[in-house]
C-alpha cells in the first residue's frame, strides 16, 4: 500500500491539448511515464479557456479556437521523487510551463494491487 503524508512537492505542466510525442498525446506519454517512474499519482485537466506564449485566447466558447484548450497535467509526490523525474520532463516538453510548488498531503493511501476492488463484505469500496 502506498502511503504519502506530510511535506511534497506539486509538479505542474501546461501545454496545449494538441501538443503530441510519437503521434499520442503529450499529456498522455507524461501520466504513462509518470507511472513507470512509480510516481504517487498524475491527473490531467482540461482548460476550458486560456492563453500562453503566443498570446492565442483559445477557449471552447468559440469553435474556431476550441481545438487546443489548455491541458494541465499535476504531479504530486515527494520532492526527491518529482525531481528525479525532471529529466524525462525536458525531453518531452518543447513548448509549455512547468511549475514547481511546496504542497502538503493530508492523506494519499493507494490501493494494495493484491487486493480485489470489493471488500470482505463484497462490497465495491470508492
Amino acid at each position: 500500500m502506498t502511503r504519502l503524508t506530510g511535506s511534497a512537492l506539486r509538479l505542474t505542466v501546461y501545454i496545449g491539448e494538441n501538443d503530441t510525442w510519437h503521434h499520442k498525446p503529450l499529456y498522455a506519454e507524461i501520466v504513462h511515464r509518470a507511472h513507470a517512474a512509480g510516481l504517487a499519482g498524475a491527473s490531467v485537466f482540461r482548460g476550458v479557456e486560456g492563453f500562453g506564449a503566443s498570446s492565442l485566447i483559445h477557449t471552447s466558447r468559440l469553435l474556431s479556437l476550441s481545438e487546443d484548450l489548455p491541458v494541465a497535467v499535476v504531479i504530486v509526490d515527494t520532492e526527491s521523487r518529482v525531481r528525479e523525474f525532471l529529466p524525462q520532463l525536458d525531453e518531452l516538453v518543447t513548448e509549455g510551463l512547468v511549475t514547481l510548488e511546496d504542497c502538503e498531503v493530508i492523506r494519499y493511501v493507494g490501493r494494495d494491487g493484491n487486493q480485489d476492488i470489493a471488500d470482505t463484505k463484497g462490497k465495491k469500496s470508492l
